[in-house]
């Protein structure tokens, strides 16, 4: 399984980035072979629209089924969410902090967006 955390850095020490669709990146977390990779999502920072989308498009396109960030706005939940993807909002703390969250059953699944667009 593959687990996405949006970041504002490269390491699994990074902090949370509470922002989906314009989070600096997104670590993805392998439990299979226990290993992380970076994202870059730099493109979606300023982006005028369509961040949340085109994040989602990267963290489908990245294999993932689970994604954890802060907030998610109501297109990105849309289109993860017609993909299967179980979205996990409320992270805080670091990228390895939420990821033991998560395996431990301390995150809630969302159930819809829970910001507006463009946040």
């Amino acid at each position: 399984m593959k687990i996405a955390v949006s970041t504002q850095g490269d390491t699994p020490e990074s902090p949370v980035d509470e922002r989906f669709g314009r989070a600096k990146g997104f670590l993805i977390f392998d439990d299979e072979t226990n290993s992380f990779t970076y994202e870059d999502n730099a493109q979606n920072l300023s982006a005028m629209q369509g961040a949340g989308i085109q994040s989602a498009k990267r963290i489908i396109d990245s294999g993932a089924t689970v994604l954890i960030t802060g907030n998610v706005g109501p297109k990105a939940f849309a289109t993860l969410n017609s993909a299967s993807i179980e979205i996990f909002c409320g992270a805080a703390g670091t990228v390895r902090d939420a990821i033991t969250k998560y395996k431990e059953g301390g995150l809630s699944r969302a159930s819809n967006a829970n910001v507006e667009g463009h946040w």
